[in-house]
């Protein structure tokens, strides 16, 4: 069977189309692509990359396996000379990208692609889709981690994901920007991220008595005994924890802490945090979840309501308030020669690029310049080298490196654009004169 995650015919039939046609033609010489994102949604003042790694991994391992080439053979849409010529394609180019958990802005490119003509067209839908979706998540994430620096944030959503790769580029994405764990267990087995789990509301469900489950659920996990409190009364379930409490400690059981996940989330944590602290339960965290997201992060803590941790699930895995984003990626140069698309609405920038970034005094962004790569510029240039000849130029970096990366980006976010909502003013992207004039020069080369 096809490997969907790596199989190069996981693409668009387009791809395919023109790849046969450059063949034909001979147009194989070396094409620069970049990637960027042509304009922020409405709600983000700014974006976080995610996703290089898998690209990588993507184009060192690009290949048509004997089964596709037997199926492009029988499908009666292409010759059988170009069938034969896709059985030698590997990816042999150059790339240089931001490194993940950088923040970026729109027109940025965050990945650039140096490759012959065939090989940089026909990698482009799979590196959009992949670079897509961890972005965008991996940009929700960091919200809620600006929202709820000091709390506990757990990605609750696979089962609501668009589907198990989804799944999994949420935990990781979630986790770079971030979140302490996933409930995700293919995570922590891939990628290493600390999973976590309580008990869902059929557990307590399957049995006669609330307090017998409770009991049981804790002699079987007497490390992890989070008890979920909501099924039926949870002032209820809160009370028979207290008085549980004390018996299981006797067992050499901690009950670590609470979970709701309905209700008025507020108004419950309240009343329950009162019940554990009365009975003498302090230690007792308490988690909520249901139907959360940065904005209702937001009004929660806004309320001093006491709750240590929440449970992020399908507002964080679809990026439900921003599902997408306007991504593309260009063609900006080919043979040598700067090209420009220049259609109403979508004109790119023409040429290699390189973002430079300026900091002020305290060590905020302050401006980004957007030049070309042989500019001498001011600024720290974020596109780095991270593959040659097609493979990789470094082992890729651990998570945690990444992760911690990340932190040290979104501290340096100058406070208007840690807000949810638009900042009064965008964060100034400068385009060099170098650039514009090279865009001028195109524009009159096609007049």
């Amino acid at each position: 069977m096809i490997d969907a995650e790596r199989s190069p015919l996981l693409t668009d039939l387009y791809q395919l189309t023109m790849l046969e046609a450059y063949f034909e033609n001979d147009l194989e010489q070396t094409a620069v692509f970049e990637f960027f994102v042509r304009r922020l949604p409405d709600q983000r003042n700014f974006l976080v990359a995610a996703g290089l790694e898998h690209v990588l991994e993507f184009l060192e391992g690009l290949r048509f396996d004997p089964e596709e080439l037997d199926w492009l053979a029988r499908c009666g849409k292409f010759k059988p000379g170009f069938v034969d010529r896709l059985a030698s394609l590997r990816f042999t180019g150059d790339v240089d990208a931001m490194p993940e958990g950088t923040v970026f802005f729109a027109d940025e490119p965050i990945l650039r692609v140096a490759a012959p003509m065939p090989e940089a067209q026909l990698v482009e839908s799979r590196l959009v889709n992949l670079l897509h979706l961890q972005t965008l998540i991996a940009s929700k994430g960091a919200r809620c981690v600006l929202t709820a620096p000091d709390k506990v944030l757990v990605d609750f959503g696979m089962r609501r994901a668009h589907g198990a790769e989804a799944a999994m580029a949420a935990a990781r994405a979630s986790y770079l920007a971030g979140f302490a764990a996933t409930a995700t267990v293919l995570a922590e087995q891939r990628f290493g991220i600390p999973t976590v789990g309580t008990m869902a509301h059929s557990f307590v469900q399957a049995h006669d008595e609330e307090e017998q489950a409770f009991l049981r659920f804790a002699r079987c996990h007497p490390g992890n005994a989070v008890l979920l409190i909501d099924t039926y009364d949870t002032i209820r379930g809160a009370h028979k924890v207290v008085e549980l409490a004390p018996r299981l400690a006797a067992e050499g059981i901690q009950v670590r802490g609470v979970r709701i996940d309905s209700g008025d989330l507020c108004e419950m944590s309240r009343e329950v945090r009162a019940i554990l602290d009365a009975g003498g339960c302090r230690e007792l965290k308490i988690f909520l979840s249901g139907s959360l997201d940065e904005y209702r992060l937001g009004e929660l803590l806004a309320a001093d309501t006491p709750a240590d941790g929440f449970g992020i699930g399908t507002h964080l895995d679809v990026s439900q308030d921003a599902p997408s984003l306007d991504c593309v990626y260009k063609l900006q140069e080919y043979a040598g020669v700067a090209r420009r698309k220049r259609s109403s609405g979508k004109a790119t920038w023409p040429g290699r690029k390189q973002v430079f970034r300026h900091l002020d005094a305290a060590g905020q962004l302050s401006a980004d310049v957007l030049g070309l790569v042989d500019e001498k510029a001011s600024g720290r240039a974020l596109l780095e080298p991270v593959m040659a000849g097609g493979r990789r130029l470094a082992p890729a970096p651990a998570l945690e490196s990444v992760r911690e990366y990340c932190s040290r980006q979104l501290a340096a976010l100058p406070d208007a654009l840690r807000a949810l909502g638009p900042a009064g003013e965008p964060y100034p992207v400068r385009v060099s004169d170098g650039l514009k004039a090279l865009a001028a020069r195109v524009d009159a080369s096609f007049a």
